[in-house]
Parts: structure tokens; sequence; C-alpha cells
């Protein structure tokens, strides 16, 4: 590679970096998802790309490096933050609500795709899949705005959004593994399934988690305290990230997704309190890299896919926001009773943002007979629809029942 390609790409990359913060910051202005401030700025990077340079081999090469560096940011940050204490409190009757919603969320996007959509197999299990995740972090600013995220509801929608992202990000695991042998259309049966994908699929499971195990019980909190010994902040963080960077290499040379690797990494230092607190630190590379994710995903939209989508993209978002209204706030109406407590919830797990478009991108790594570029488009508009929709329903609800913003003593 010749000097000048790489000047030109420390200026490309240094331009992005900038133009990320001002479209960031433009979007939360606009009281919308940092994530559709991204997806905005790769789309019209590649419009404004009249002379093809961003679809030159190198520049390709290095944007999928820095947004593979974004997705293992991203699922890291998800499984730091999982609060397993939390989690088992409720874990019940999160068990409960997860199944069902699961089997709602999930099923209505597969039926959708599959049966009015009359999309293939495979686009439409990554589909329902991809509904099955929840992105809560958009509806978790509505209910703190409102002092009700310390209530019995808040504290429960945070927990089933954890289990949302854990289950979607296993089913993401296996279908992965299961695609493949459905590219040709062939018969599947069952017993050379089990035998060729399913069983060595469970091996690599009990292997990585294994491993996981002996990190989290012998390794992690020795070797956090000893880096946090030996120099003062930043180089624990960076220890941490690094870490987190080798588990996802370990998971993807395994057969799984670097973001599950990522995401088992970062569960496993989020039961340390001295990693948590590295976790501020964290968030300088954590902003640095997922904004590449989002750009290249914007990127890889093009005009005209857009504008053929439209329709599939409404009957979709029709599905992500009755599979979650349905399947948790239907639940909490037949188990608790109350259209405001089991409405509130239901609504706030609407948005698909970060896990689904992992999802969606994964599948389209394995080609166009997976999740093609009109599926592909056409998804992302769903999700940016859930991210704004979501909040604009929480705001006036949680002001019409100032009841559930009780705090627990």
């Amino acid at each position: 590679m010749s000097e000048t390609i790489l000047l030109y790409l420390v200026l490309l990359v240094g331009t992005t970096i900038v133009l990320a913060i001002l479209f960031k910051a433009g979007a939360e202005r606009l009281g919308i998802p940092p994530l559709v401030g991204y997806l905005l700025l790769g789309f019209v990077l590649q419009l404004l790309d009249i002379r093809g340079l961003l679809t030159s081999e190198v520049v390709l090469e290095v944007y999928s490096f820095l947004a593979e560096l974004g997705i293992i940011s991203l699922l890291f940050r998800v499984g730091l933050e999982c609060n397993l204490t939390g989690l088992l409190r409720q874990l019940p009757q999160a068990c409960l609500l997860l199944v069902g919603d699961v089997i709602c969320s999930g099923s209505l996007g597969f039926i959708t795709a599959y049966f009015l959509l009359n999309l293939s197999l495979v686009a439409s299990l990554f589909i329902g899949i991809a509904l099955v995740a929840t992105s809560v972090g958009i509806s978790i600013s509505v209910w703190q705005d409102s002092q009700a995220l310390n209530s019995i509801n808040g504290e429960l929608l945070l927990d089933i959004a954890e289990m949302d992202d854990i289950a979607a990000i296993i089913l993401m695991s296996l279908l992965f593994s299961l695609a493949p042998s459905w590219q040709q259309g062939t018969e599947i049966k069952f017993l050379p399934l089990l035998e060729t994908i399913i069983g060595p699929f469970c091996l690599k499971v009990i292997i990585f988690s294994t491993f996981c195990l002996i990190f989290f019980r012998y390794i992690e909190q020795p070797l956090t305290q000893f880096f946090e010994r030996i120099e003062p902040a930043p180089d624990p963080m960076l220890m941490v990230a690094g870490t987190g960077f080798v588990i996802a290499a370990i998971a993807g040379l395994l057969g799984f997704s670097v973001a599950v690797g990522a995401f088992f990494a970062g569960l496993a230092f989020s039961r340390d309190p001295h990693a948590v607190r590295i976790d501020a630190s964290f968030g300088t590379l954590y902003e640095f890299f997922v904004p590449f994710f989002f750009i290249n995903i914007g990127l890889q939209i093009q005009f005209p896919d857009l504008a053929t989508t439209v329709g599939i993209s409404l009957v979709l978002l029709s599905a992500a926001l009755l599979g979650k209204l349905m399947g948790v706030g239907g639940l909490l109406l037949l188990t608790q009773g109350g259209l405001s407590s089991a409405a509130l919830p239901g609504i706030s797990m609407m948005p698909r943002a970060e896990i689904t478009m992992v999802i969606l991108q994964r599948g389209r790594d394995l080609g166009t007979w997976a999740v093609s570029t009109q599926i592909f488009a056409g998804m992302t508009l769903v999700a940016i629809a859930t991210c704004i929709i979501a909040p604009m329903l929480l705001y006036p609800l949680l002001k019409q029942w100032p009841q559930l913003q009780e705090v627990e003593a």
C-alpha cells in the first residue's frame, strides 16, 4: 500500500470521526438515537461518493475492519452493563415474560416475512430472530426523565430486555451454524442435521462456556486487580478491552460470531465491581469504534433499494411493534392486570437497534441468499422507525399514569 493511499485513508477516517460527532449531536438535539445519525451519515457519504472512492477495495477493507471492532465494542458493552444479580432476583417472572416475548415477537416476524411477504426460509428466520432483540436503551432515557426507572416495572423492563438480548444472540449463533445447510434448498433430515450441525455446535458451546466459566471464576478478578496495581488508569481499561477482543476472536475461531464472544466477555467483567468502574474509561473506545459499525451499514444501503422496500418495511414494522406489545404487554395484562402497567413495558420493548442490526449484518455477511440488499435496507428502516415511535408514545403515557413513577422503598 503506497504512502499516498495511507494518507488518504487517514484523512478519510479522521473526517468520518468528526462528522460522526456532528451527526450524533444533531440526532440528540432532535431527540432521536445517535445510531440513526450514524446510519444517515453512512448513507449520505455513499450518495456523495460520485467517483466511487468509498467503494474501492482498500477503503471497504478498512471500514469493514473498523466496523468489526465496533461490533465487538458494542456487544462487550451490552454484556458489561448486564445486571446479573438484579436479573436473578426477578428471574421467575422475567423468564415467563421472556418465553412469551420470544415466541410472540419472533414468530410474528417469521410468519409475516415467510407467509405474507413470501421471503425465503433463511431470510425469514433472520428477520424473526432480529425482531426478538430489544434496544431498551432507547426507552430508558424516557423512564429516567419521568423518574420511573427505579419502580418495579422499570426494573422488570431492564431484566426482560437483558434476557431478550441474550436469547437473540444465542439464536443468532445457532442460525449462523444452520443457515448454510439451507442454502441449496435441500431437504433437511433431523438425524444427519443433529450429527453434522447441532452436535458440533453444542460441543463448541460446551467448550466455549467452560473456557468462559474458568475465566469468570479464576482469572478475571486477579487479572483486573493485577493491572490496576501495576499501572494507573487507563491501562486497566485497556486490559479489559484487550481481553474482550481476545475472547471475541476465540469465539470466532470456534465458529461463533465475534459478537457472541464479545458479549460473554462483557458478562465476565460485569460481575466484578472493579471492572464495571473501568467501564467509564471504556466509553472512549466505545465512542470511537461503534459509530463505524453503523456508518458501514449506511454505506451499504443503496437508494434504489430503499425506494423498493417501503412496502416491505411497513409490513415488517407492524410485526415489530405488535410483537413486543403482545408478547410483553399482553402477558403482563394477563398475569398482573392493569392496562397501564402492561402497556408501558410493551411499548418500551419496541425499539430495535444495535443487536438487531448486528444480526442482520451477520446474515448479510453470509450472502444475498441469506439476507438480500432489499431486506437489509427494509429492516434498517424498521429499526429506525421503532427507535422514533417508541419514545413518542412513552412520553405522554408516563405523564398520564403517574402511579407508575412510585419508587420502591
